[in-house]
Parts: C-alpha cells; structure tokens; sequence
C-alpha cells in the first residue's frame, strides 16, 4: 500500500497524517525518529500506468488502478488561455463539454489512448498545483474525467462530456464554481501515473466558471520531461538496461536505484560494505534516496524511542530500487504480467550497484552482508525477496507489510466461498482504509477511481503481480468490477504469490536457510488493515518452531516501527564484512 506523511507531532506517541499513520508507537519520538518517519516515506511513494502512443486501446470496463501522487514540489497555475463562463443573456450547458486536441507539434501521428480531463476547484487543499499532479489522490482526489481513443488525428477534437468515465461524481453533480481545469493524454509506457510520465502531453490551466455556456477548447500542446537525479559525490544513480525485461516486453526496459555512500566511502574497491536495499512504498521511487538514507542514519545517532543509548550507524551502502512499472508496484517478483522483476534485481541491478561501490558482491558469504528492508507494498517486497532468495540475502526488517496472508486480505478472505470485495456477509460495505478509527475510504469507490484513472494503481497493482495473464494480454482481474464478487479461480492462482502459504509448503527447505533472518513489524491499527494477516504468520510461524520475529506493535499505524530499525542498525554493525579488497570501481554495462 501507500505509504506517505504530512506533518507529524511528536509526544505521548504522535498522530499520523494524511490518516496514513495513526500512530508510530508508544513512545515519545525524538526528532532523529520524527525524521525517519517522515522524509523517508515523503521522498518516496505513489503511482500511475500509461498507455503507449499508437498502442491498441485496451477496455475500459476491468481498467487497472491508479496510484497517489508522488510528491512533486508545488506549481502555480498557469496563466489560463481562456476565462470560460455562462455568460449573461446566454443559457448555460446541461453539463459542461470539453473539446481536446492534440497539437501537431506534440503529437505528429495518430494518437491511441486514454485522455483526461481534471478539475480542481479555486479554492481547494490544491489549488496551487496543475490539476495533473493531483491525479490519483487516495483521499482527497480531484474530479477526473476519461475517454479512450483510437487513432485519433493531431489537431481533430475529441470531446469528454457527461458519457464519459467520471469519479467521484458524475459530470452532472460537479458543483457551481470556479475551478482549475488540464487535459493530459498519457503516453508514457512505464510510468504508472498518469499526466506525470515522461512523454506524457497535458495542457495550460484554464481558470473556469461552471457552468459553462459553451463547450471548453483545451490544446494538449505540452510534454512532460523526464524527471532529474541530481547526483552528489555521495548520491549515485545506477541505470541498467534490463535485458531480463527487455526481452520480456520487447522493448528496451531500464532499472535503476539510487545509492547513499556511507561518510569516508574510498571510492577505490580498497574496502567492502555491507548493502541495504529499502524498497519503498506504493508509488515511491529512487528519487528519495537521500532522504530516507539520511533519515536512517540520524536515527542512529540519536537516542532510541525508549531513551536507549545510540546505536550508531555502521558505515553501509544504502539503496533504494526504483520498483515502478507500467502495472503500478512491481514489488520485485516475477510475475505473468509484469515480467521477471525478481531476476532483474537480483541478476543484473543488484550486481552492478556493488561492483561498482565496494559491495559485498564477492566471496561466499556475500548474501550475509546484504540486507532488506522496505514499507508497505516494500514491506511485502522485502520479505517476499528473503523468502523466495534466502541465500542471497541476509536478512530482512518488514514494515507494515501488504496481507501476507490472502485470507485476511484487508479482512477479506479470498479463498473463502462467495467472497466479495464491496460488501461482507451481512451485507455492509468493506472499508479499505481508516483515519482515527474511522472509515475514510470504501472498497467499492477506490476501485471506482482507479477505473477511471487506468492501469496502475494498487488494486490492478496487486492483479498484475499475482493474476495469470489473460488471452487479452492483461492481468485476469481477481473479481468482478461491477458487483465485487472474487473468482475463485483467479483466487486460487494468487496462492503462489501468499506467504504464509508459501511458509508452509516450504518449510521443510526454507526453515534452516531463514533461520535468525525474517524480522516483521505490523501496526495494531493499521491505516490499511494490515494487522489481521500479519497475525496469521506470527501463528504459523510459531506452530512452526520458527525463530522469526513478528510483532504486531501496539498502538501503531501504518510506519516504519523505530524498534525495527534499530534492531538492524545492531545487525549490521556487529557483522562488518571480511576485510579485503572488492572488484575495481567503474566500467560495466550500467550507468
């Protein structure tokens, strides 16, 4: 799930913000932990897929998800082309009209795809941004419009009116008033958030009055450039070209990480480091790097939560992968849809990430000097990449992790007969998140936002990772968009990617490889539900006999538990690797 954070008060325990953190734990925070818990997951999280220009318009019906917004520092309006209004002595539209067109010197062909049209009032919590990077907001979302073409001309308009695809209300209901108005057209193939993506075309702001008395002209006349790494002598940016993926798709498919060097970093190969990979939030990416790093290391150099000395940060690689594909999260396992992204970071990222900066890459207890830690859909990546490469790494610190167990699945059981994602038993709308012990999103309606919004979001996320591929060439949906119902079939696929099942079955192999490795903090009130499933593992873990810590922390939300992060700064420290040189520094196939 998402991860994120506005502004935290610290004392007696703190409060989330954003209802995505309800608590971070019982202790009062000092100010190295408020930053930890909050830079990390700020630089971090959220998403949205793109389709391909000139690529076939997939239905709309089953549309995968749409993620939240990464954060993007805020843009003025800009200058609107036209003050459109009902103007005296001319009668008002029933419901207002949009006229889109894409300008020749943005899109010289054809254009197949999804276009949007997004309204943000004058006077709403983002009004100060364009109405594009507001898209995909969980909580608090702005009115988004959809239709998809095929083959449409550059310069030929293609109007967005009442029968298009509209959240959260229907065009009709859209309130009087004054608003902030963007057409985007997405065109980028990897990027899972639409109007973001590179590539992707948009338009000025407009500035409006509804209702309108003629239909809006809106020029997609803008493009949306890649975003920038500015690189230090201690922030790295490593880009490979996958070619696991890249024959996967067919298409050239770039991965990449960002790295933190620890402070006197020789940069020669004259000393290894320990690794720690931090595998982010839904939506976040390696653009956060430094912050999280940063925050992490402050961490140790401050008392802990419970007044305990510091730990002290032991000199370590710090890397965060960017984990964002077209589907949403890859979370960095090999799937039908999304393709081998296990292999690729394991195989090709990760290899190239310590060879060029003293990594523990080499020698035969490498895997012991490599770690994993990750938040939320990370939370389930992290621990996912432990279970299924136990050698490879040597041990992993799960926060808040996505259901580890598909029969509390937000406290939905999927295997269960008749399961419905919208409603339980007794009829009563399932809840999909919580603010302060109270519902603030519905199953039914986040699904109904990613509809509008396309592929990428979290629920077609999860599809994308877990579901077959379908004669379409789209992930199966898991259940039934309209009412809800799951398919048993699509259910009983899913059980290859549920870890307490995968526990289970593999035990007898993977108990000894894991042994003193699986670390997993659950909040007790979870922003997201996430607590329930996190409980089953601690049980199987126990009837196991394993010596896995699974703790389901009293009193915290949706974080990053303080305790955790301790207890891995201790590890590492007290297992530096064996003093020797690395391979030399620079060269390879990365960037």
């Amino acid at each position: 799930m998402r991860f994120s954070a506005g502004v935290w008060r610290t004392g007696g325990g703190g409060r989330y913000a954003l209802g995505m953190i309800e608590r971070a734990s019982a202790w009062t925070l000092p100010r190295a932990w408020t930053g930890l818990l909050l830079a990390a997951p700020l630089a971090l999280l959220l998403a949205v897929s793109a389709v391909r220009a000139a690529a076939p318009v997939p239905p709309t019906a089953p549309a995968a998800p749409v993620a939240p917004a990464a954060p993007v520092a805020p843009v003025a309006p800009v200058a609107p082309p036209a003050q459109a209004t009902a103007e005296p002595g001319r009668q008002a539209l029933a419901t207002p009209v949009f006229s889109l067109t894409l300008d020749p010197s943005v899109q010289p062909g054809p254009y197949s795809g999804r276009l949007y049209v997004v309204l943000v009032a004058t006077n709403g919590r983002d009004a100060q941004r364009e109405p594009r990077l507001s898209m995909g907001n969980w909580f608090n979302g702005p009115q988004v419009l959809a239709r998809d073409v095929e083959g449409l001309a550059p310069g030929t308009p293609a109007t967005l009116d009442a029968g298009s695809l509209s959240f959260p209300a229907a065009l009709s209901a859209v309130p009087p008033g004054r608003y902030h108005v963007q057409a985007v057209a997405r065109r980028s193939p990897d990027s899972p958030k639409p109007g973001q993506g590179p590539g992707d075309a948009h338009s000025a702001v407009a500035t409006v009055t509804l209702p309108l008395s003629e239909p809006l002209a809106l020029s997609l006349d803008k493009v949306v450039a890649p975003p920038q790494f500015p690189e230090t002598q201690s922030i790295r940016l490593v880009e490979v070209q996958s070619r696991l993926l890249t024959e996967f798709h067919g298409r050239p498919i770039t991965i990449r990480a960002g790295v933190s060097l620890p402070e006197g970093h020789t940069g020669d190969g004259s000393a290894r480091y320990p690794a720690v990979y931090f595998l982010t939030g839904f939506g976040g990416d390696h653009r956060g790097v430094a912050n999280t790093a940063r925050s992490f290391r402050s961490a140790a150099a401050a008392p802990g939560p419970d007044g305990s000395p510091a730990v002290g940060a032991p000199p370590m690689i710090f890397v965060v992968p960017d984990p964002l594909c077209f589907q949403g999260h890859s979370v960095f396992a090999d799937s039908a849809n999304n393709g081998p992204w296990a292999r690729a970071l394991v195989e090709e990222l990760i290899p190239e990430v310590e060879r060029r900066f003293a990594g523990p890459i080499t020698g035969p207890d490498a895997g012991r000097h490599r770690y994993l830690t990750g938040v939320s859909s990370g939370g389930w990546a992290s621990l996912w990449l432990q279970l299924t490469h136990p050698d490879f790494f040597g041990g992993v610190w799960s926060h808040v992790p996505d259901p580890v167990d598909f029969r509390d699945f937000q406290r939905i059981d999927l295997y269960a007969d008749g399961a419905n994602m919208y409603r339980d038993a007794q009829g009563e709308r399932r809840p999909l998140a919580r603010r302060q012990g109270q519902v603030s999103i519905y199953y039914q309606d986040f699904v109904s936002q990613e509809t509008v919004l396309g592929p990428g979001g979290q629920i077609g996320s999860f599809e994308a990772v877990f579901s077959p591929r379908g004669a379409d060439g789209r992930p199966v949906p898991l259940f039934d968009r309209a009412t809800g119902r799951v398919d048993p079939e699509v259910a009983k696929a899913w059980e290859r990617y549920d870890i307490n099942l995968l526990v289970q079955r593999q035990w007898a192999t993977l108990g000894p490889k894991v042994a003193g490795k699986i670390r997993v903090y659950a909040g007790e009130v979870d922003s997201f539900y996430l607590e329930g499933a996190a409980a089953k593992l601690k049980e199987t873990m126990a009837r196991l006999g394993s010596d896995a810590v699974i703790e389901v922390v009293p009193g915290m939300g949706h974080a990053i538990a303080p305790a955790g992060v301790l207890d891995m700064l201790r590890t590492i420290a007290a297992n530096p690797p064996v003093a020797g040189p690395a391979p030399p520094i620079g060269g390879g196939a990365g960037r």
